[in-house]
């Protein structure tokens, strides 16, 4: 029956060992992988949609307070209101476009064979 223990003597796993131990520092642990996003200035593709999505939102509250505004007579500029809710309307309008083009492209995802 063959001796499967581990020797610690044996030069060659000393040699292996103390190699291993010169790679470990420049390997990057989980935590610095974490921050390896931010530290670069790139924005991943879900921030940007995140972002995106915080931007149509702040743009329909914005239409929705000066129509408000409007409506109370406290805003005389229709002009102004006109352009917040074209803006509302057309950023939604995209958001809606891309979020179709995204599922779009998941049920491809999902029909191709692996």
């Amino acid at each position: 029956m063959a001796d499967f223990r581990i020797q610690a003597n044996r030069p060659e796993l000393q040699q292996m060992f103390r190699q291993s131990e010169q790679i470990a520092p420049r390997v990057k642990q989980p935590d610095e992988l974490r921050g390896l996003e931010q530290s670069t200035g790139e924005i991943s593709f879900r921030e940007s949609i995140r972002n995106f999505v915080h931007d149509v939102d702040n743009m329909q509250k914005d239409a929705a307070e000066k129509t408000q505004l409007f409506m109370a007579g406290e805003i005389s500029n229709v002009h102004d209101v006109m352009i917040a809710v074209e803006k509302a309307n057309t950023s939604f309008q995209l958001l809606m476009e891309l979020r179709n083009k995204m599922l779009d492209a998941y049920q491809e995802i999902k029909r191709m064979s692996v």
